[in-house]
């Protein structure tokens, strides 16, 4: 049986193929310390797994939830962002669940493109960005994400002629690869672009509470006009090393949010009820975990800071999300060097154009192991 166009033109996905590449080396038997794929290794506190555990137990949970999730999950996240943030939403139509936020990311694309329809894709980028806008039959116009721009798009670079044809804008700050950070002008920039060509923003928020240096990430939702224009996918994951749970949400313009919403309940059946009494316990209960999880990872992000100056190496210190992007050594591609690396050293980094052209000539390092194993790393890269 053929497999659609789409289908034929999608890459392997980037993570994917590494996860292949760390199972060959270990069934050779060598110790490889992996930089690579961003999935904390920290377990989920154990409040959230209790809650879990209750809820399992209640009949009323074992049947199908609701597509757009539980009001009182939708409930905990609009306190949850007016704590945080001093942003107010209408849990009932401002909100929708979400089996993670990736699934809303690549979900967005194909409730609104029809084909040949123009998203703006951000690059160096999440691949998911782009691949949801080609499974439904869109095309993604490359934003640039350049070291000297502080790895925003300059929107004044895109054409008239693009953004009069593009149906949706992705950004993502803290942004993953790069670590970079946006301040409230530059979202107050892309609302006024946003608000000029009548197109939707989709901010990927899902390292918000991953900073560093005292820094705070705003949310793109603070800023007036931005539920008008835009949209806001956020995650469980990252915040409380609940990746594997799946389950996040989608805020802001209430359209957008019904729009998801309906998409849903003709593609999937929602999120497990007791996930979702999980993730209230997440949202509701202390928060100390979070500013452990913080401190820990700013420890990571020093011991690498230290680890590679010593090499010498071209990078710039992230104020939040958990990774390095850092320039290869002259002579090198990003996909050689990393190849090299790995045959050589046992470590895994990830290459950068698996992130997109612009990625070309860095990698990026995740600070998902222990701090000493990321020294260990970089000693091992030293002694080549």
């Amino acid at each position: 049986m053929k497999e659609s166009t789409a289908m034929q033109n999608l890459p392997p996905y980037l993570f994917a193929r590494i996860e292949k590449k760390i199972e060959a080396a270990r069934q050779q038997g060598l110790d490889v310390i992996n930089l690579g794929i961003g999935d904390p290794d920290q377990p989920t506190p154990q409040h959230i797994i209790a809650a879990l555990v209750q809820a399992s137990h209640d009949p009323a949970n074992h049947q199908y939830p609701s597509s757009v999730g539980l009001l009182r999950y939708r409930e905990a996240v609009s306190r949850w962002y007016q704590s945080r943030f001093g942003v107010d939403l209408d849990p009932s139509t401002e909100v929708v669940s979400l089996l993670g936020s990736k699934e809303g990311i690549a979900h967005i694309s194909m409730a609104y493109l029809d084909a040949g329809d123009i998203n703006l894709v951000p690059d160096p980028g999440y691949p998911v960005y782009g691949i949801g806008t080609q499974l439904a039959g869109g095309t993604p116009y490359i934003m640039p994400l350049k070291e000297e721009n502080g790895y925003l798009p300059v929107l004044e670079d895109i054409p008239d002629h693009v953004a009069k044809q593009a149906k949706l804008m992705f950004i993502n700050y803290p942004n993953n690869p790069t670590g970079a950070v946006a301040d409230r002008e530059f979202y107050r920039k892309v609302v006024e672009f946003a608000r000029s060509y009548d197109i939707l923003v989709c901010h990927d928020a899902a390292y918000s509470e991953i900073s560093f240096d005292g820094y705070q990430a705003p949310s793109f939702l603070e800023i007036p006009g931005a539920k008008e224009v835009g949209v806001e996918f956020h995650s469980l994951s990252k915040t409380y090393n609940m990746t594997g749970w799946r389950v996040g949400w989608m805020a802001g313009n209430p359209e957008a949010v019904e729009v998801m919403g309906r998409f849903k309940s003709n593609v999937d059946s929602g999120v497990f009820q007791a996930i979702q009494y999980a993730g209230i316990a997440a949202l509701e209960g202390p928060q100390d975990s979070v500013d452990q999880l913080r401190k820990m990872y700013q420890e990571r992000r020093d011991a690498a800071i230290e680890g590679m100056r010593q090499l010498g190496w071209s990078f710039q210190a992230p104020q939040g999300g958990f990774y390095m992007w850092v320039k290869v050594p002259p002579g090198y591609t990003s996909a050689g060097y990393c190849e090299y690396i790995l045959e050589k050293a046992q470590v895994i980094l990830t290459p950068g154009n698996g992130y997109g052209q612009y990625g070309e000539g860095y990698f990026r390092i995740a600070l998902t192991v222990e701090a000493s194993r990321i020294t260990e790393a970089l000693q091992r890269i030293q002694k080549l």
